[in-house]
């Protein structure tokens, strides 16, 4: 009989309740108490959706990460929140984001603010991961009570649990050292907490260990390979059978090492790494578990099932009891139930699949597999007729965008002069001071805002009045930025749900859901939208907006638009084209919006790209392929512009000084940057990489509510000056401003204007 398993499931909840109480506690609105019984609860409902299936995950549940928990788990806390008070929840919330509830900073200076965690991309998707930190002195003490205590209540709940925990040597490979220190070195103090947990987890009859190497799927040197060996010998023959789970990408060179360690059980990503399935099975010794991810974790379509179990089923007959089935991934990272989606198009709808659904697929290949396939015929044919009516349907291919897109010339992706000649007329244009200031685009967004948005979905506003409502708040940032003092101006993205979302509700070829959150990190959470078909932009989509601003200021106003690569990286894309294609056809619509705006008099245009480095292929080998659509794409949408016309683009929390060439090759005239966190880290690339053009990298932690000080903030665009030309530098935050209140960012952007002043002054 084929074992049905999960890999993980999403800890938001439904409806985002996870979300609203952690905002409600860290706000002091509620008690820790009553914060923990929240995620008790959902743990609940979670092992309930999973009901029916061998082996549930217990331990994949995180009030903020799953990275940070394995830190705490390991006792590796950073030295600067080990001396607070509160417990180990608060603590969590101290490394993550800076502080934790406000009821709690009453400690003074025992437990203000502190600096807040590296925040970085979790492989190549949207969700952003705490990075453990690491010294030469790093000691390890295991606290195994959260994993435990989660067991104990699945069991309570009659759930046969599957403890989930990061491997040794993916939690190393991903985390950073603080000084010149080896992190492999650090192995040999970590395996003996590892291997105390799993003594702990089998004295408690746990039968198997869901242990995570997804670093498996990366290009590992000799050393790192070794690595594995060291710590499976020790880790691998204990009394509880572990699992070893790999997923989103190929084993490639690593598939023999994989299939030959001590483990019981071998996880491979069945659609990403199909066409190693034979090869594992070849390698794989007699005695192990095979479990392959045969739904996909990562997108919401439904699985052509009839075709999964065309292939399936000689590998079921082959291992017998020795296969397992699963999603290829946790399902993090989709939304939780497409049977809340009441007003989605029933067409569209009907091709899909959410967490829920997923695992209800799996019971049927199961069954299938278990039974028979005339055992779950109905379930098959719908199955088969949903994907049949998908591929054949007239929404989903439109000729003019396929022609729009052979039509694409090299000359469409040059500006019309070099960086040097441009520079020159935008100075001349812009006549802005050494050192400038400016914003990445969002303003905080308000009740206000979210109350006029709603009334206005809600059918309660007409579109005239929420017009009104929205541009007394751009009004309102406008004011705000000139009191400052700043250089150039945003329009503050009052009326924008999301960066991408609302692109995509005003193009073709795109759906929406109402429920589909996605945790991207903590509390925030995305709605992806939903790449069905080929995609159009019918008219103009930020042009009145823009032109409305700018009409309240002399001051250079920055049209704001999210890049073609962030669009696609941060949509649920097709599976029936490359990624490519569709790329460009965003590029070309974006690029009409950047003609567009520049028409109406725009002078600065700001094309985001915060998940260009996400897109890359998990393997350097396959990276300049990806990258040569990737930053063709980025530049045919940008350089149609004048020369003067300024193209600014911004990229957030991500690594990307092993990609410092192509960033160039964009050869947007101004790029922004996430530094802060870093503590200028990021520009490392500078020391051997001569940038062109401008740079702005960011002084103020935008995903803490702490305030930076002006000091603070000099210091780090000193440290920038030491790589890049005081001229060629900006100074600004390191995100949107969207998601903080304007009580934190009225006295950041203060210092932070300072701070240029001061630099100006010294310069």
């Amino acid at each position: 009989m084929v074992t049905t398993h999960n890999l993980g499931f999403p800890r938001i909840g439904a409806k985002r309740e996870l979300k609203f109480a952690l905002e409600s506690y860290w706000k002091g609105e509620s008690s820790r108490d009553e914060l923990k019984a929240l995620g008790a609860q959902l743990r609940q409902h979670h092992w309930a959706h999973q009901a029916g299936l061998d082996l549930v995950p217990a331990g994949d549940f995180a009030f903020y990460d799953q990275m940070l928990d394995m830190s705490f788990t390991l006792g590796n806390l950073p030295q600067r929140v080990r001396a607070f008070h509160g417990d180990t929840l608060d603590n969590t919330f101290r490394v993550a984001r800076g502080r934790s509830a406000k009821g709690l900073e009453h400690h003074g200076a025992c437990c203000d603010g502190v600096a807040a965690g590296e925040m970085t991309k979790w492989f190549d998707t949207n969700y952003h991961y705490i990075v453990p930190e690491f010294t030469a002195g790093t000691e390890f003490r295991l606290d195994a009570s959260r994993l435990l205590d989660q067991l104990a209540e699945a069991r309570a709940a009659g759930i046969k649990a599957k403890p989930v925990i990061i491997g040794p040597v993916t939690y190393l490979a991903l985390g950073k050292t603080k000084d010149d220190a080896d992190k492999l070195a650090l192995l040999p103090r970590l395996l003996p907490l590892y291997t105390e947990l799993l003594a702990q987890l089998a004295a408690q009859g746990v039968e198997w260990v869901q242990i995570d190497e997804p670093v498996l799927v990366t290009e590992l040197p000799a050393e790192w390979k070794q690595a594995f060996t060291t710590a499976y010998a020790a880790l691998g023959n204990g009394k509880v059978n572990l699992l070893l789970a790999t997923y989103f990408g190929q084993l490639q060179d690593n598939l023999s090492l994989a299939c030959q360690l001590p483990v019981q059980g071998v996880h491979l990503d069945a659609i990403n790494a199909r066409n190693e399935v034979d090869a594992v099975l070849a390698q794989l010794p007699q005695d192990r578990v095979l479990s392959l991810g045969v739904i996909n974790g990562r997108n919401i379509w439904k699985t052509d099932l009839n075709a999964v179990l065309d292939w399936l089923t000689p590998v079921a007959k082959h291992l017998g009891d020795r296969l397992w089935i699963a999603p290829t991934c946790s399902l993090l990272h989709v939304p939780v139930d497409l049977d809340s989606e009441q007003k989605l198009d029933s067409e569209i709808r009907s091709w899909l699949a959410f967490a829920i659904q997923k695992l209800d697929e799996l019971k049927v290949l199961a069954a299938a597999l278990n039974h028979g396939h005339a055992a779950v015929k109905d379930e098959l044919a719908a199955n088969q007729a949903a994907i049949h009516a998908r591929r054949s349907s007239p929404r989903v291919n439109n000729p003019a965008v396929k022609a729009a897109v052979a039509a694409i010339t090299k000359a469409m992706g040059q500006r019309s002069s070099a960086y040097a000649l441009r520079a020159g007329k935008q100075a001349a244009l812009l006549k802005l001071p050494v050192y400038p200031t400016t914003t990445i685009g969002s303003f905080p967004q308000t009740a206000e805002i979210r109350h006029a948005r709603s009334e206005f979905k809600a059918g309660r506003l007409d579109e005239a009045g929420y017009k009104v409502a929205m541009q007394a708040e751009i009004a309102r940032s406008v004011r705000e930025q000139e009191a400052l003092g700043l250089d150039v101006l945003v329009h503050g993205e009052a009326e924008r749900n999301d960066m991408v979302e609302y692109f995509g509700e005003q193009l073709d070829g795109y759906a929406f859901s109402q429920f589909g959150w996605v945790q991207s990190y903590g509390s925030r959470c995305v709605k992806p939208p939903i790449l069905f078909g080929d995609i159009a932009r019918p008219k103009a989509m930020t042009v009145e907006w823009s032109k409305y601003a700018q009409s309240l200021t002399e001051k250079p106003m920055k049209g704001m638009l999210t890049g073609p690569v962030t669009i696609l990286n941060w949509s649920f894309v097709r599976d029936d084209q490359p990624r490519s294609v569709s790329c460009y056809q965003l590029a070309l619509a974006i690029r009409a919006e950047v003609l567009d705006l520049e028409r109406a008099g725009v002078r600065v245009i700001q094309i985001d790209e915060a998940a260009l480095r996400e897109g890359l292929p998990l393997r350097q080998a396959q990276w300049q392929d990806y990258l040569d659509w990737a930053v063709e794409s980025f530049r045919i949408t940008a350089n149609g512009a004048r020369d003067e016309t300024q193209i600014h683009t911004h990229m957030c929390y991500s690594e990307f000084n092993d990609i410092i060439a192509s960033i160039a090759d964009m050869d947007a005239d101004v790029i922004t940057i996430e530094t802060s966190r870093s503590d200028m880290e990021l520009l490392d690339a500078f020391d051997n990489f001569n940038y062109p053009n401008e740079i702005g990298p960011g002084v103020y932690d935008i995903h803490s509510p702490n305030i930076p000080t002006r000091e603070h903030m000099e210091q780090l665009m000193k440290k920038a000056a030491e790589r890049i030309p005081a001229a060629r530098l900006w100074v600004n935050p390191d995100c949107g401003l969207k998601t903080r209140n304007w009580e934190e960012v009225i006295p950041a952007l203060t210092n932070m204007v300072a701070a240029a002043k001061a630099l100006r002054a010294a310069n």
